[in-house]
């Protein structure tokens, strides 16, 4: 079964406090909503205190066309991309010795939140040099599950080739998507909430070489993958593409969504394995918000520190769509572990769907 070798994240410059976007949108809805004051608790009570965007706050006080959002998003994803790369692929804290790009054999490039053709992993492989055979897969549309989603396929590849090695590396800047002139309630909710940034993680084949470069002696393996849908949940999560972009579309009903129907969906997965939601060692959650992280918590009897790294990249980084739960591994790889820990990587998105992967830490 295939390993999680290293993790490597990113975010763009312009760092926000939560209270300075909070007065951006009193001034920028005071005229939209005669409540403005009272839903401006929305921003309070959601536990972020810090996002990273990829252009400074007096850029979207300025009606922006979507093809220059566009640009925009091409050039910092693929700044940010590469980043994670390097960092994942020389990062001490996991590996011995840094890893070539030619040692990879695939790549799986995650974005929902722009558009690029040649899609933005050509552009990767360009500037870094990967080989000219490497096997590419872009994937858009999954929104925040895209980071779990990734993980599972670069999983299903490494199982096939138990030699090789793929690349996984989620982009999303979630800020280009604001929209200038959208005053509903989702893009009220989505300005308190999202923010920009990238990661990238390693997965190597029982058989890689790669994993004689692991500076660990215990690894998180991967166990086994599943994917989730709610049936006629299309308007739940997700785009509204228009002439002008992409409008958040973003529905109340998520908590409750996730309370009523995930439970069954995650016990049924960790049935067929044997596991038990609440003797997971780590849950690894997309923070899509603090009502979505309370709501995993009612829905799989989680109690203690089970979702404080979740927390803890929602209140320092914001909701970042697909790279957010890789945000989180990185604060779980590094700990302590030894054999027989277990853990599963969660991640909700448009559908109304799931993605899920469990995982065993063991020595390679």
């Amino acid at each position: 079964m295939p390993y999680l070798l290293s993790v490597g994240t990113w975010t763009p410059p312009f760092a926000v406090e939560q209270k300075d976007v909070l007065a951006f949108a009193r001034e920028w809805f005071k005229n939209d909503f005669s409540d403005v004051d009272r839903l401006l608790s929305v921003f309070k009570n959601a536990e972020i205190e810090r996002r990273h965007f990829s252009a400074p706050m007096d850029w979207f006080k300025k009606p922006r066309g979507f093809a220059e959002k566009n640009d925009l998003y091409v050039r910092t994803a693929l700044e940010g991309g590469v980043a994670s790369i390097h960092r994942c692929m020389e990062n001490g804290c996991f590996l011995s010795e840094a890893v070539d790009p030619r040692e990879i054999d695939a790549l799986f490039f995650i974005s929902s939140t722009g558009l690029a053709a040649p899609s933005l992993d050509a552009r990767i492989i360009n500037q870094l040099a990967f080989r000219s055979d490497i096997v590419r897969l872009p994937v858009w549309g999954l929104g925040c599950a895209g980071g779990t989603s990734g993980l599972s396929r670069a999983d299903d590849f490494c199982r096939a080739y138990p030699e090789k090695a793929a690349l996984v590396v989620a982009v999303e800047l979630c800020s280009l998507t604001f929209q200038y002139n959208d005053r509903s309630k989702s893009h009220f909710i989505g300005t308190s909430l999202f923010a920009d940034g990238a990661a990238a993680v390693l997965v190597a084949g029982d058989r890689s070489p790669l994993l004689k470069k692991s500076r660990r002696d215990v690894l998180p393996k991967t166990v086994a993958s599943a994917s989730w849908l709610v049936p006629r949940s299309e308007e739940v999560m997700g785009w509204d593409v228009r002439d002008d972009g992409l409008y958040v579309v973003f529905s109340k009903s998520i908590p409750e969504l996730v309370k009523r129907e995930f439970r069954p969906a995650a016990q049924k997965f960790l049935d067929a394995h044997g596991w038990q939601p609440e003797k997971l060692d780590y849950f690894i959650a997309h923070p899509g918000g603090k009502k979505v992280l309370d709501a995993y918590e009612q829905a799989l009897g989680l109690e203690g520190e089970s979702l404080q790294d979740a927390r803890d990249v929602l209140r320092l980084f914001g909701n970042m769509s697909s790279p957010t739960v890789l945000f989180v591994l990185e604060k779980v790889m590094p700990k302590p572990s030894h054999p027989g820990v277990t853990g599963l990587s969660v991640s909700l998105g448009p559908g109304f769907s799931a993605e899920m992967l469990m995982l065993e830490w063991v020595n390679p």
